[in-house]
């Protein structure tokens, strides 16, 4: 039995789908979490997008941070994907791993660099006003209405 030169180095079958899956639903999700930080749909949250004090201090710092991190985002989705698509589609070993780990690497970089951004972003912004500064007590305390009882 004569083998060619191309089946001994194909890349195992199990190897293409685990990159395509990981690599895949890491990009497809960034690319969501961007569109919707750009478009200003992403709500303030502790599970996705930028979280860092400077963006979770209020829905407004959230909100800009998150957009600035909309487009490195995206870009870091897009990434993902094509790398899962290049590590299914490349014939052999060496040429999958090599496209795994580039855009892998592309992955983290650009959407830590985003984030970076995003903090830069919400951390410029003038802090909320603290205590009654930001209610309708007029300095006299802030205090639940006062009811009388029969």
């Amino acid at each position: 039995m004569n083998l060619a030169a191309s089946d001994v180095n194909a890349a195992p079958l199990a190897l293409r789908i685990v990159l395509l899956v990981a690599l895949g639903l890491a990009g497809l999700s960034l690319a969501v979490i961007g569109y919707l930080s750009l478009r200003g749909k992403l709500p303030r949250n502790r599970a996705v997008g930028v979280r860092t004090a400077a963006t979770l201090r209020d829905d407004e710092a959230f909100a800009l941070g998150n957009k600035v991190a909309g487009v490195p985002n995206l870009v870091a989705g897009a990434v993902g994907v094509i790398g899962a698509v290049a590590a299914a589609a490349l014939p052999s070993t060496a040429p999958v791993v090599v496209a795994a780990l580039l855009s892998g690497v592309g992955v983290l970089v650009i959407a830590g660099a985003g984030g970076v951004l995003g903090h830069r972003a919400a951390a410029a912004m003038p802090e909320p006003p603290k205590g009654c500064a930001s209610c309708a007590c007029a300095g006299a305390g802030c205090s639940p209405v006062l009811t009388r009882s029969s």
